[in-house]
Protein backbone atom coordinates (compact mmCIF):
# COMPACT_ATOMS: atom_id res chain seq x y z
CA UNK A 1 0.00 0.00 0.00
CA UNK A 2 1.06 3.12 -0.65
CA UNK A 3 1.96 5.29 2.27
CA UNK A 4 -0.02 8.47 3.11
CA UNK A 5 1.85 11.67 3.15
CA UNK A 6 1.31 13.75 6.39
CA UNK A 7 1.42 16.90 4.01
CA UNK A 8 4.71 18.43 6.24
CA UNK A 9 7.51 19.01 4.67
CA UNK A 10 10.14 16.84 5.71
CA UNK A 11 8.10 14.42 8.28
CA UNK A 12 7.10 11.85 5.59
CA UNK A 13 11.17 11.18 5.32
CA UNK A 14 11.43 10.42 8.88
CA UNK A 15 8.16 8.43 9.22
CA UNK A 16 10.01 6.02 6.42
CA UNK A 17 7.82 7.64 3.36
CA UNK A 18 5.12 8.71 5.18
CA UNK A 19 1.48 7.08 7.62
CA UNK A 20 0.24 3.84 7.01
CA UNK A 21 -3.48 3.26 5.74
CA UNK A 22 -5.43 0.85 7.22
CA UNK A 23 -3.84 2.17 10.86
CA UNK A 24 -4.47 4.60 13.25
CA UNK A 25 -2.11 7.32 13.76
CA UNK A 26 -2.52 9.14 17.34
CA UNK A 27 -1.32 12.72 17.65
CA UNK A 28 -0.85 13.96 21.76
CA UNK A 29 0.20 17.01 22.41
CA UNK A 30 -1.36 19.59 24.93
CA UNK A 31 -3.71 22.47 23.65
CA UNK A 32 -2.25 24.76 21.20
CA UNK A 33 0.62 22.96 20.09
CA UNK A 34 -0.01 22.77 16.82
CA UNK A 35 -2.63 19.38 16.66
CA UNK A 36 -5.36 20.60 15.06
CA UNK A 37 -3.37 22.60 12.13
CA UNK A 38 -1.13 19.11 11.25
CA UNK A 39 -4.55 17.00 11.14
CA UNK A 40 -5.85 20.49 8.56
CA UNK A 41 -2.40 19.28 6.62
CA UNK A 42 -2.77 15.95 6.27
CA UNK A 43 -6.24 16.51 5.27
CA UNK A 44 -5.03 18.19 2.37
CA UNK A 45 -2.29 16.09 1.22
CA UNK A 46 -4.84 13.87 0.42
CA UNK A 47 -6.04 15.94 -2.72
CA UNK A 48 -3.05 15.56 -3.91
CA UNK A 49 -2.15 12.17 -3.32
CA UNK A 50 -6.07 10.11 -3.72
CA UNK A 51 -7.75 13.22 -5.40
CA UNK A 52 -9.98 13.54 -2.35
CA UNK A 53 -9.11 15.82 0.75
CA UNK A 54 -9.72 14.04 4.02
CA UNK A 55 -12.56 14.82 6.43
CA UNK A 56 -12.51 16.45 9.95
CA UNK A 57 -14.84 14.63 12.86
CA UNK A 58 -14.65 16.66 15.68
CA UNK A 59 -15.31 15.27 19.26
CA UNK A 60 -15.26 18.41 21.25
CA UNK A 61 -17.38 19.05 23.70
CA UNK A 62 -15.94 22.26 24.53
CA UNK A 63 -17.90 25.44 23.52
CA UNK A 64 -14.46 27.28 22.54
CA UNK A 65 -13.90 26.46 18.94
CA UNK A 66 -11.55 24.33 17.19
CA UNK A 67 -9.93 26.51 14.23
CA UNK A 68 -10.65 24.43 11.78
CA UNK A 69 -12.63 26.46 9.43
CA UNK A 70 -9.80 28.95 9.57
CA UNK A 71 -6.83 26.77 9.66
CA UNK A 72 -8.81 25.28 6.58
CA UNK A 73 -8.95 28.31 4.43
CA UNK A 74 -5.76 29.73 5.11
CA UNK A 75 -3.76 26.60 4.47
CA UNK A 76 -5.79 25.35 1.57
CA UNK A 77 -8.48 27.97 0.87
CA UNK A 78 -11.02 25.03 1.60
CA UNK A 79 -14.24 25.63 2.84
CA UNK A 80 -15.19 23.33 4.93
CA UNK A 81 -18.82 22.15 5.35
CA UNK A 82 -20.93 21.22 8.30
CA UNK A 83 -22.60 18.32 8.20
CA UNK A 84 -25.90 17.66 10.24
CA UNK A 85 -25.37 15.63 13.04
CA UNK A 86 -28.92 15.32 13.79
CA UNK A 87 -30.11 14.48 9.86
CA UNK A 88 -32.62 11.64 8.70
CA UNK A 89 -30.94 9.06 6.68
CA UNK A 90 -32.68 8.77 3.13
CA UNK A 91 -32.32 5.53 2.32
CA UNK A 92 -34.18 5.69 -0.79
CA UNK A 93 -32.07 8.18 -1.81
CA UNK A 94 -28.96 7.08 -0.94
CA UNK A 95 -27.06 6.45 -4.24
CA UNK A 96 -27.06 8.61 -6.66
CA UNK A 97 -28.57 11.77 -5.14
CA UNK A 98 -28.35 15.42 -5.35
CA UNK A 99 -27.30 16.15 -1.48
CA UNK A 100 -23.29 16.81 -1.21
CA UNK A 101 -22.28 15.43 2.04
CA UNK A 102 -20.47 17.83 4.22
CA UNK A 103 -16.69 17.46 5.46
CA UNK A 104 -16.77 18.31 8.97
CA UNK A 105 -18.89 16.24 11.65
CA UNK A 106 -19.90 17.91 14.98
CA UNK A 107 -20.37 14.71 16.84
CA UNK A 108 -21.25 16.21 20.33
CA UNK A 109 -23.33 18.84 20.05
CA UNK A 110 -24.47 17.84 23.91
CA UNK A 111 -21.76 21.13 24.57
CA UNK A 112 -19.82 22.38 27.40
CA UNK A 113 -20.52 19.31 29.56
CA UNK A 114 -17.81 17.26 31.11
CA UNK A 115 -17.48 13.82 29.16
CA UNK A 116 -16.21 11.19 32.00
CA UNK A 117 -18.91 9.26 33.90
CA UNK A 118 -17.13 9.89 37.32
CA UNK A 119 -18.22 13.64 36.77
CA UNK A 120 -21.94 13.00 36.24
CA UNK A 121 -24.82 11.76 38.29
CA UNK A 122 -27.05 9.08 36.68
CA UNK A 123 -29.13 11.01 34.72
CA UNK A 124 -26.72 13.25 33.15
CA UNK A 125 -24.56 9.85 32.13
CA UNK A 126 -27.48 8.68 30.43
CA UNK A 127 -28.21 12.31 28.96
CA UNK A 128 -24.85 11.84 27.15
CA UNK A 129 -25.86 8.01 26.32
CA UNK A 130 -29.02 8.86 24.40
CA UNK A 131 -26.90 11.73 22.95
CA UNK A 132 -24.50 9.14 21.06
CA UNK A 133 -27.22 7.10 20.03
CA UNK A 134 -29.37 10.02 18.35
CA UNK A 135 -26.92 10.23 16.35
CA UNK A 136 -25.17 7.20 15.63
CA UNK A 137 -27.16 6.91 12.09
CA UNK A 138 -26.24 9.67 10.83
CA UNK A 139 -22.53 9.39 11.63
CA UNK A 140 -22.17 6.27 10.18
CA UNK A 141 -23.94 7.48 6.93
CA UNK A 142 -21.44 10.12 7.44
CA UNK A 143 -18.22 8.32 7.06
CA UNK A 144 -20.17 5.60 4.48
CA UNK A 145 -21.06 8.14 2.07
CA UNK A 146 -17.66 9.46 2.17
CA UNK A 147 -16.13 5.99 1.44
CA UNK A 148 -17.79 5.18 -1.17
CA UNK A 149 -17.34 8.94 -2.55
CA UNK A 150 -13.14 8.27 -2.26
CA UNK A 151 -12.29 9.85 1.10
CA UNK A 152 -9.25 8.03 2.59
CA UNK A 153 -8.22 10.24 5.50
CA UNK A 154 -9.77 10.72 8.66
CA UNK A 155 -9.18 13.47 11.32
CA UNK A 156 -10.45 12.67 14.35
CA UNK A 157 -10.46 15.81 17.16
CA UNK A 158 -11.54 17.01 20.25
CA UNK A 159 -10.10 14.50 22.56
CA UNK A 160 -9.79 15.38 25.97
CA UNK A 161 -7.39 13.52 28.82
CA UNK A 162 -9.45 11.76 31.75
CA UNK A 163 -8.00 8.89 33.93
CA UNK A 164 -9.67 5.87 32.81
CA UNK A 165 -10.69 5.41 28.90
CA UNK A 166 -13.60 3.21 30.11
CA UNK A 167 -15.47 6.44 31.65
CA UNK A 168 -15.15 8.48 29.26
CA UNK A 169 -18.29 9.41 26.21
CA UNK A 170 -15.84 10.57 24.05
CA UNK A 171 -13.15 7.23 23.97
CA UNK A 172 -16.48 4.83 23.99
CA UNK A 173 -17.62 6.77 20.61
CA UNK A 174 -14.18 6.81 19.39
CA UNK A 175 -13.78 2.80 20.13
CA UNK A 176 -17.41 2.59 18.23
CA UNK A 177 -16.01 4.78 15.10
CA UNK A 178 -12.49 3.06 14.97
CA UNK A 179 -13.52 -0.58 15.53
CA UNK A 180 -17.06 -0.76 14.38
CA UNK A 181 -16.99 1.59 11.42
CA UNK A 182 -13.35 2.32 10.07
CA UNK A 183 -11.94 -0.60 10.17
CA UNK A 184 -14.91 -2.94 9.80
CA UNK A 185 -15.51 -5.14 6.30
CA UNK A 186 -17.58 -2.29 4.25
CA UNK A 187 -20.47 -4.85 3.78
CA UNK A 188 -20.91 -5.04 7.27
CA UNK A 189 -20.82 -1.33 7.90
CA UNK A 190 -23.61 -1.11 5.29
CA UNK A 191 -25.74 -3.55 7.05
CA UNK A 192 -25.09 -1.62 10.28
CA UNK A 193 -26.51 1.40 8.45
CA UNK A 194 -29.24 -0.03 5.83
CA UNK A 195 -30.32 -2.72 8.41
CA UNK A 196 -34.23 -3.02 7.33
CA UNK A 197 -33.58 -1.35 3.90
CA UNK A 198 -30.44 -3.31 3.08
CA UNK A 199 -31.90 -5.85 0.64
CA UNK A 200 -33.56 -2.52 -1.24
CA UNK A 201 -29.91 -1.18 -1.69
CA UNK A 202 -28.36 -4.86 -1.96
CA UNK A 203 -27.24 -4.31 -5.69
CA UNK A 204 -25.83 -0.08 -5.24
CA UNK A 205 -24.23 -1.51 -2.19
CA UNK A 206 -22.14 -3.86 -3.41
CA UNK A 207 -20.81 -1.45 -6.41
CA UNK A 208 -19.48 0.79 -4.33
CA UNK A 209 -17.52 -1.29 -1.58
CA UNK A 210 -14.02 -0.08 -1.18
CA UNK A 211 -10.92 -1.39 0.67
CA UNK A 212 -10.93 -0.48 4.20
CA UNK A 213 -7.11 -1.08 4.40
CA UNK A 214 -6.87 2.30 2.00
CA UNK A 215 -8.14 4.46 5.37
CA UNK A 216 -5.79 6.46 7.32
CA UNK A 217 -7.35 8.04 10.82
CA UNK A 218 -5.54 10.30 12.72
CA UNK A 219 -6.52 11.28 16.03
CA UNK A 220 -5.42 14.43 17.61
CA UNK A 221 -5.20 14.17 21.57
CA UNK A 222 -5.00 16.70 23.95
CA UNK A 223 -2.74 15.77 26.40
CA UNK A 224 -2.47 16.89 30.45
CA UNK A 225 1.34 17.50 29.84
CA UNK A 226 3.13 20.36 28.17
CA UNK A 227 7.16 19.58 27.75
CA UNK A 228 7.79 16.90 25.35
CA UNK A 229 10.30 14.89 28.27
CA UNK A 230 6.73 14.70 30.24
CA UNK A 231 4.98 13.26 27.50
CA UNK A 232 7.58 10.50 27.41
CA UNK A 233 8.01 9.79 30.50
CA UNK A 234 4.37 9.16 31.23
CA UNK A 235 3.69 7.42 27.76
CA UNK A 236 0.18 5.92 27.27
CA UNK A 237 -1.05 3.22 29.22
CA UNK A 238 -0.68 -0.18 28.05
CA UNK A 239 -3.85 -1.87 27.00
CA UNK A 240 -5.06 1.46 26.04
CA UNK A 241 -7.27 1.99 22.90
CA UNK A 242 -4.41 4.99 21.86
CA UNK A 243 -1.86 3.12 22.84
CA UNK A 244 -2.71 0.13 20.51
CA UNK A 245 -2.37 2.61 17.39
CA UNK A 246 0.08 1.81 14.67
CA UNK A 247 1.72 5.05 15.22
CA UNK A 248 2.08 7.81 17.82
CA UNK A 249 3.62 10.75 17.50
CA UNK A 250 4.49 13.64 20.59
CA UNK A 251 4.11 17.26 20.08
CA UNK A 252 5.53 19.27 22.52
CA UNK A 253 8.16 22.33 23.91
CA UNK A 254 12.13 21.41 24.57
CA UNK A 255 13.90 23.71 26.09
CA UNK A 256 16.50 25.46 23.99
CA UNK A 257 19.13 27.41 25.85
CA UNK A 258 16.99 30.30 28.11
CA UNK A 259 13.72 29.67 25.38
CA UNK A 260 11.61 27.41 24.79
CA UNK A 261 10.73 25.99 21.21
CA UNK A 262 8.26 23.12 19.61
CA UNK A 263 9.12 19.92 18.81
CA UNK A 264 7.99 16.82 17.92
CA UNK A 265 8.88 12.62 18.25
CA UNK A 266 7.61 9.39 16.91
CA UNK A 267 7.11 6.74 19.74
CA UNK A 268 5.75 3.72 17.72
CA UNK A 269 5.96 3.51 14.05
CA UNK A 270 5.09 -0.11 13.12
CA UNK A 271 6.27 -1.46 9.81
CA UNK A 272 8.92 0.71 8.77
CA UNK A 273 12.01 2.24 10.30
CA UNK A 274 12.05 6.02 11.26
CA UNK A 275 13.97 8.34 12.82
CA UNK A 276 14.87 8.32 16.70
CA UNK A 277 15.95 12.36 17.00
CA UNK A 278 13.92 14.92 18.51
CA UNK A 279 12.31 17.00 15.05
CA UNK A 280 11.79 20.46 16.44
CA UNK A 281 9.06 22.63 14.12
CA UNK A 282 7.66 25.99 13.60
CA UNK A 283 4.21 27.27 12.55
CA UNK A 284 3.37 30.25 10.75
CA UNK A 285 0.89 31.29 8.42
CA UNK A 286 1.45 28.59 6.09
CA UNK A 287 1.24 25.60 8.83
CA UNK A 288 3.76 23.47 10.50
CA UNK A 289 7.05 23.13 8.58
CA UNK A 290 10.60 20.89 9.98
CA UNK A 291 12.83 23.07 10.95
Amino acid sequence: MQRQSTGISGLDEKLGGGLLPGTMTVLAGSSGIGKTQFGIQYALAGLKQEGQRGVVFDMASRIDPQGHREYAERLGNWLLTEEDPEGAVDYDHFFGGTKSVGDYFRALTYKGRRVTKRDLDFDQWNDWQAELSKHLDATIAWFFRHFINGTRRFVVDGIEPVQHQGESIQFELLEYVYHQIIRKDPEWVARDLFRQHFRANEAEIKKHLYRKEEVGCLVLYTSPETSLDAMLDKDLDEGDLLAGANTIIYMGKIRDGNKFRKAMYVSKHRGSACSDEIIPYEIDNGGLRIV
